[in-house]
């Protein structure tokens, strides 16, 4: 098993290029099974969940070629071969439910494998399926399966959510883009990636409008085509890099970024002290000028403050002067990081969804393990700041989701190196 070995480090200071974002192109490459042409994707992370999605795509009877060393892959399923996302697969990620509505809208079959991935919360798929029913979906759960049948076609339809989740809205989109009339969805997630997925989508010859916003209607069309299509920058590694430079005190030049993507980051920084402006080659992230101090933050789905960001926050906010108070809305288990931060010495207590982070706190490197994906990169952030050395296990979680992680932080002066057991 690898680790990550982290010591106090100086203030992190260079450039620093942003990859694609993986909740973004996980979708999309599903997408791509809505048509026997093929479809070239660019921008594409190299990242562990990216693999098992071309894997499972593979597996659906997909011809992938991965050519990571260009950022692209290129897809074509001709034929689907399968229309079963196997357990060993679906387990390693939870975004492998994508693959349904494609199926569906394909083939009118579909047999996917509960899903597995960070244990954040339980993010049910109850959302996913009432959709496919309203589209004319019969479902049927058997042995950990979901296995799904349309007997006369997909019909487009009325669709409310009782929660905007991301991956509900983007797999009724997928399989409403074949059905037969127009569907409507209200109270969507607005998230960027969900642009993403439509404007991909347009390009193969879909009539989606109303992305980014509350309410997505959909013209069914008889068959989609070939496309090509860039992967927008990844807004969460943008931001683990944005707090990476305040929690070292740094100035760190990020390149290819959306800043109107990262807005709820830029405020929370900016209460905090961080100066951050956008240049001609990208957004500085100036911390080495003021005294940081403390300010709150509740998660909220897009366009409020991201879940995703919370882990990393907290770290920055046990070293600034204060106390904090951090609200989680989304998530019911995502402050498991918090018992490995309190392994560092920092000061956190729980009451409910808010914690409560006294700041200043002296950290000291331990042994700690990244028990998600987020909560990983946290622990990273935390151990440049601490005194001593700090050894992150589990890093698989940290790996499923940045591109060359090791790599972009020594680019900076980071003491990082991932160690092989």
């Amino acid at each position: 098993m690898a680790r990550y070995v982290v010591r106090k480090s100086c203030p992190l200071s260079g450039t620093v290029s942003i990859s694609g974002s993986k909740n973004a192109v996980l979708p999309i490459l599903a997408a791509t099974l809505l048509t026997e042409e093929k479809c070239e994707i660019m921008d594409v992370p190299k990242l562990r969940d990216v693999d098992v999605m071309c894997r499972l795509i593979e597996c659906i009877g997909g011809d992938i070629h991965a050519d990571y060393d260009h950022n692209t892959v290129e897809t074509k399923t001709s034929e689907i071969l399968a229309v079963e996302a196997p357990y060993e697969l679906v387990k390693k990620m939870r975004a492998s439910i994508l693959v349904m509505g494609p199926l569906l809208a394909r083939t009118g079959k579909a047999k996917i494998a509960l899903p597995g991935g960070c244990a954040i919360g339980a993010r049910p798929i109850d959302l996913h399926l009432k959709g496919f029913e309203a589209l004319g979906v019969n479902i049927e759960e058997n042995n950990g399966y979901i296995e799904a049948t349309v007997d006369n076609g997909l019909k487009g339809c009325d669709v409310y959510l009782d929660f905007p989740s991301v991956g509900a809205t983007e797999n009724i989109i997928m399989a409403a883009v074949l059905a037969e009339g127009t569907t409507i969805i209200e109270n969507v997630a607005e998230e960027p990636e969900i642009v993403d997925l439509a404007n991909f989508l347009n390009k193969m010859g879909a009539k989606i409008k109303g992305a980014g916003t509350d309410t997505i209607k959909i013209e069914g069309v008889h068959k989609l085509h070939a496309a090509r299509h860039a992967v927008i920058p990844d807004r969460i590694e943008t931001g683990t890099f944005m707090v990476a430079a305040a929690i070292t005190r740094g100035d760190v030049l990020i390149k290819n970024v959306v800043p109107d993507h990262v807005k709820p980051i830029i405020a929370k920084l900016k209460e905090c002290g961080v100066e951050i402006y956008d240049t001609d080659d990208g957004m500085r992230v100036i911390a080495n000028k003021t005294k940081l101090r403390s300010t709150d933050i509740k998660t909220l789905p897009y366009p409020g403050f991201p879940t995703d960001m919370q882990s990393q926050f907290m770290s920055l906010l046990t070293t600034v002067e204060g106390t904090s108070v951090v609200i989680e809305t989304v998530f019911e288990n995502r402050y498991m990081h918090i018992g490995e931060l309190a392994r560092m010495g920092a000061n956190i207590k729980i009451d409910g969804k808010s914690a409560v982070v006294s700041g200043k706190t002296n950290l000291m490197g331990a042994e700690v393990i990244s028990t998600d994906l987020r909560a990983g990169a946290a622990l990273v952030l935390a151990g440049l700041f601490s005194e001593g050395e700090t050894e992150i296990s589990e890093i698989y979680h940290i790996e499923r989701g940045y591109e060359d992680f090791v790599k972009k932080f020594k680019s900076l002066g980071a003491d990082i190196e991932r160690v092989e057991e």
